[in-house]
């Protein structure tokens, strides 16, 4: 059961999570110990295991949510506002720009290899940031049908889990190969179809009223 903390001790949880993140991002999640966390924050022992009694494997399951919420974030306000074709393009444009910068090295990636994929709290982590992404896919979708610059008949749920599908396997890709143009591949065929496909029904409608 989660304990409820003071808006103060809500910071320093945060201060820790933020530290303990930095650290792993410069030095590697195997190369971070809980008193590299400590010295970096300015924190006791005792304080640390205060919020985090389960010690480093609490700690990472922390900093990996820190990281999948900070996926989204790197990606707004575009996400959230995916309401004309320049901001799907902008969209684009920033998820590329973002993986680029991260390149090879993935925090989010190592720190759950650290605690376990198959733990529940590192499934949880993953299936709550793949939810949130498509959601937010689902939604800038929905959007455009309702203005006629995506088919009505897409199916907005099957489009997004795809194109969510097609990123992951590009990131996957960059890890690997150290090149973005998988990603982009699987960005571009997506908006592009999209886009197509309300031409057609734009021209079909045309014809129609002939």
């Amino acid at each position: 059961m989660t304990r409820a903390l003071t808006r103060k001790g809500e910071a320093t949880r945060a201060r820790i999570v933020a530290g303990a993140a930095a650290e792993i991002r410069e030095r590697g999640v195997d190369e971070v110990r809980l008193e590299d966390v400590m010295a970096h924050t300015g924190t006791s022992k005792g304080q640390l295991f205060h919020y985090f009694p389960d010690g480093k494997e609490e700690l990472l399951l922390a900093v990996a949510q820190h990281e999948a919420d900070q996926v989204l974030l790197d990606q707004e306000p575009m996400l959230s506002n995916l309401t004309s074709w320049p901001a799907w393009l902008a969209w684009r444009a920033r998820l590329v720009e973002r993986y680029r910068a991260q390149g090879v090295k993935c925090p989010l990636n190592g720190l759950l290899g650290q605690t376990g994929r198959r733990a529940p709290g590192a499934q949880a982590i993953v299936t709550g940031l793949m939810w949130r992404w498509q959601n937010a896919i689902v939604e800038g979708i929905r959007h455009m049908q309702s203005t006629g610059d995506i088919a009505p008949d897409v199916d907005a749920d099957r489009v997004a889990a795809a194109l969510l599908a097609g990123i992951q396997g590009g990131v996957l890709l960059l890890l690997s190969t150290g090149k973005t143009d998988h990603l982009e591949a699987a960005l571009d065929l997506t908006i592009d179809s999209l886009r197509a496909g309300a031409r057609v029904v734009g021209t079909q409608r045309r014809h129609s009223d002939d």
